[in-house]
């Protein structure tokens, strides 16, 4: 993997995007341009290693994380992404 294009700043909010349920990895690549591969080598790298192979056990195939696997929920999706990231911004 090659290294991660992410400003130290902002690897605290990617890890609590990616943490989040609701948060889709398309969501992330699209704010942050890190594709679903570096973010979970930004995991990997960044929690503990029973926390990463907790999180990865509850993200891996679930259809939040995976906007492309939504079907008629996407534009729903989309936008709570973002509804969520203004939350995070604000506080």
């Amino acid at each position: 993997m090659g290294k991660v294009n992410c400003p130290p700043e902002k690897i605290h909010e990617v890890i609590g995007l990616a943490w989040a349920d609701e948060v889709s990895f398309d969501f992330i690549e699209k704010r942050f341009g890190i594709p679903e591969k570096q973010v979970i080598s930004i995991m990997r790298s960044n929690l503990k290693p029973g926390s990463f192979r907790a999180w990865r056990k509850r993200v891996s195939g679930r259809k939040t994380k995976h906007q492309k696997r939504l079907r008629s929920d996407t534009k729903k999706q989309v936008q709570h992404d973002e509804e969520l990231v203004i939350d995070a911004d604000i506080s």
